[in-house]
């Protein structure tokens, strides 16, 4: 059974539906990151989960027990901690008391508030820091406090919503890594939200990306970067490029091309795709050929006779530190490809592209 279970969960305002009947299961000890673009729902379920927000349909439970079903279960008492994305530290307390407040609120003994804070204090890397007020700190060090915070009771559940998004990058960098390995030494189930693609494929175990308050992909990082549910995900997750075509040749029409369907395409009358995990492939359908830059292979001179071998301009070129990007015309359309050092560099330079068949990808 799954730590947390999500059960047809419905959240309205108004007449906006924010969250559309969602499911989705939590394993315990496990990172999950809701992803998606602003007003996508993720948040609003993160708040559905800590009992911010009142859902109008639907069943949440958290270790088998139901937050909304039995009567709405009050967030304190959830077990639960969360970090927010503006801190939410109090600027009159110090770094100890704002991490041991919550402490105080359950009454325990003063020796115990005064060991468990310094041990979390230390856990988060601010072990001597416990006197100096969150204005003394800096923003890497005031999100510390606010993680101390959420961790101090032993929570069950960790909620996490955009908590890194108002740090440097190089900051958020280092914090994602940091809060990966806090969180999987302590074995905490977790629920992240970012609108990062990055921080999401960095911190996570699984991924559910979600649009128009719907969960339209669920998977491992590489697994939804590798095999992109749709044209949404594959355009959020990372770079890709999208070339509009219609299908004019499946397996079924042309045996000879068994396990590839044939695409025209604005640049080339025939583009072949392999038709791993395609439904509805059939001629006349309106689908996008879809192909990382980091898959598109780049020639000075054309290699043996193949399927899908392209002649092409370099328009444009960026240096890129460990690579090159490469902008490429051909017949009009600008296709993008990361390569290594070493290729030409001249921008106007006639070039041959291949789009290995195996590669490419059929999206609607």
């Amino acid at each position: 059974m799954a730590f947390i279970e999500i059960k047809n969960l419905l959240k309205r305002y108004n007449k906006v539906v924010a969250v559309n009947h969602i499911d989705l299961e939590v394993q315990k000890g496990e990172m999950l990151t809701l992803l998606g673009p602003s007003g996508c729902g993720k948040t609003t379920t993160l708040r559905c989960i800590a009992g911010l927000e009142k859902p109008e349909e639907g069943d949440i439970l958290i270790n088998g027990k139901s937050m909304l079903s039995e009567g709405f279960v009050h967030p304190s008492q959830r077990g639960l901690g969360m970090v927010f994305q503006n801190y939410a530290v109090w600027p009159h307390m110090k770094v100890f008391n704002n991490v041991a407040y919550g402490l105080k609120l359950q009454k325990i003994s003063k020796k115990s508030i005064q060991e468990r804070t310094l041990e979390v204090l230390d856990l988060v890397g601010l072990k001597g820091l416990g006197d100096r007020y969150p204005s003394q700190l800096s923003g890497g060090q005031q999100q510390r406090v606010a993680l101390a915070r959420a961790l101090v009771r032993n929570p069950e559940v960790l909620l996490l919503d955009e908590p890194l998004s108002n740090l440097d990058a190089k900051l958020r960098e280092k914090m994602r890594f940091e809060i990966k390995s806090l969180v999987k030494r302590m074995g905490i189930t977790s629920v992240y939200v970012t609108h990062d693609q990055a921080e999401a494929m960095v911190i996570s175990d699984r991924i559910a990306v979600m649009d128009s308050g719907n969960i339209v992909q669920l998977g491992t990082a590489q697994e939804i970067y590798k095999k992109p549910a749709n044209k949404f995900v594959a355009d959020f997750i990372g770079t890709m490029n999208f070339m509009s075509g219609e299908i004019v040749q499946t397996p079924q029409d042309a045996p000879s091309v068994s396990g590839v369907v044939c695409v025209r395409t604005e640049f080339s009358e025939k583009v072949f795709c392999t038709t791993d995990g395609v439904t509805a492939a059939t001629p006349g359908k309106k689908v996008f050929v879809s192909i990382r830059p980091e898959d598109v292979e780049i020639f000075t001179q054309p290699p043996q006779a193949r399927e899908n071998l392209f002649k092409g301009t370099i328009a444009h070129k960026a240096y890129l530190g460990n690579f090159l990007y490469f902008f490429v015309k051909v017949n009009g359309t600008t296709i993008q490809a990361q390569v290594p050092h070493g290729l030409p560099q001249e921008e106007g330079q006639e070039v041959h592209l291949f789009l290995d068949p195996q590669k490419c990808m059929i999206l609607f």
